[in-house]
Parts: C-alpha cells; structure tokens; sequence
C-alpha cells in the first residue's frame, strides 16, 4: 500500500552534526569530491541515515525504484 507523503520532511539535528554535515557538504562543494575527513563525518552521516529511516517509507515502497528516479528528474538543474 502507498503511504501519502508529507511535502517537507522535517529533520532535527544536533549543532555539532550540523558544523560537521555543512563542513563536509561545503568540501565536496568546492571540490566535487566526496571524502571522509575524519571519523566524525562518517558518523554524521549514519546518524543522518538512521533519521531518514525512523521519518520516511518512501524507501520500502514496492516502487522505490520509479519512485526515486522522479525524485531525481524534479531536483535535477534543466540543462
């Protein structure tokens, strides 16, 4: 069964996965590069998972497939 999902999804974090989330994410900005620095970014990361895990059923739908590759054509840039 399809589950209606909200239009935002609503994630809280900590200030210190936060510093270490927008280091992280500012990093591979500049340099296209995505490279754990320091063992704080990895778990940043998982515990950036295990939130997307506890809010969303999106990822179980029978449908992930097609329903991520809509996902992906909506955020992509128009070239």
């Amino acid at each position: 069964m399809s589950h209606q999902q909200p239009e935002n999804v609503l994630i809280s974090l900590t200030t210190d996965e936060a510093v270490v989330l927008f280091e992280f994410l500012q990093r591979f900005s500049n340099t296209d590069e995505l490279n754990i620095e320091d063992q704080a970014e990895q778990r940043a990361l998982w515990n950036l998972c295990c939130i997307f895990e506890k809010h969303l059923s999106i990822p179980f739908e029978a449908n992930y497939t097609e329903i991520l590759r809509a996902a992906r054509d909506r955020l992509r840039d128009e070239c």
